[in-house]
């Protein structure tokens, strides 16, 4: 159990849960003031960009991780007055979102401002999501409901309580859906120790094993902020990008897409087997860099936990 220290003196978010952060926003090495102290804004969990319609990166080019070691934010007045209104557009989708914290919270804003027809769900139920549902026109619903009809569907609960979703909840999701897993593995600090996830295998595979559907992992050291603020147009110099880890090449561009609409770039960081690339502890986790630095970012990064993320 970890308690707020006094000089944390704003919350933030990676993945989905809201982590205390020391001042403004952490370095870019991501260090916390104690080995157990929560990570700090950016730092991913159960909450990093992409590329556009005319110009596709398939894996081996400039916006993929082969293995092979191969702008400042503004403060927009609206989200559709900002350079966020000039972001291309990819079509009406229906979105369901499992988890309304910071990085389920602010993905529901940006996406019914695209024009998305977005489901939200939490543990707490639809007459908690009131005010959001307001804000945005999103539709709250019971989390057993929100996948329903959904073309693709954000998990971004804490790891701990993925066995705890409600059993078939993806069953009447659109035939094909991508389900995006935002989700990291705080043992420390949250989760408590999952066996299998220390014996080695990728916090993704796991959240996969537990809700018996292939995920793509994105958004897991995604700063929940930079969602609303640095989204850029297609070829804006220094675009952020996002790692993105997948074993279905269908469902990886389908959220490749939807992340270049949300206005940054993305890296094909492999296979759900190599997404322990953006674990948390690893270079990328956090990062907001362009595809050449998420590309530098995956290839540095070793596969070993250090003591601060086992549990």
């Amino acid at each position: 159990m970890w308690t707020r220290r006094p000089e944390w003196t704003r919350g933030d978010q990676c993945g989905g849960t809201s982590f205390p952060v020391r001042g403004e926003r952490p370095t870019r090495t991501l260090k916390w003031p104690t080995p157990n102290a929560p990570p700090p804004a950016g730092a991913t969990e159960s909450g990093c960009q992409r590329p556009g319609a005319d110009r596709i990166f398939p894996r081996g080019d400039r916006n993929s991780f082969s293995g092979t070691g191969v702008g400042e934010p503004t403060e927009p007045t609206s989200l559709h007055s900002s350079p966020l209104g000039k972001l291309r557009k990819v079509g009406s989708m229906k979105i369901g979102i499992i988890g309304a914290g910071n990085i389920g919270g602010n993905l529901t804003r940006r996406l019914t401002a695209l024009g998305h027809e977005v489901a939200v769900a939490n543990s707490r139920g639809p007459h908690t999501l009131t005010a959001l549902a307001e804000e945005t026109g999103a539709k709250p619903v019971p989390a057993s409901e929100a996948a329903r009809g959904a073309q693709v569907v954000v998990v971004t609960v804490p790891l701990k309580a993925v066995p705890d979703l409600p059993a078939g909840f993806l069953d009447g999701a659109a035939e094909g859906a991508a389900v995006i897993d935002t989700g990291n593995y705080y043992p420390q600090q949250r989760d408590g120790r999952i066996a299998a996830i220390e014996d080695g295998l990728p916090e993704s595979r796991w959240t996969e094993q537990q809700i018996g559907h292939p995920v793509i992992k994105a958004f897991n050291g995604t700063y929940a902020q930079d969602i609303l603020d640095r989204g850029r147009p297609q070829g804006t110099p220094g675009r952020q990008a996002l790692p993105v880890a997948g074993d279905d090449p269908t469902a990886k561009q389908a959220v490749r897409d939807l992340i270049d609409e949300l206005g940054f770039d993305t890296v094909d960081s492999g296979g759900l087997d190599d997404s322990w690339r953006q674990q948390p502890g690893t270079p990328v986790y956090g990062s907001q860099g362009d595809v050449d630095a998420i590309v530098k970012a995956l290839s540095e990064a070793s596969r070993e936990r250090t003591a601060e993320w086992r549990a």
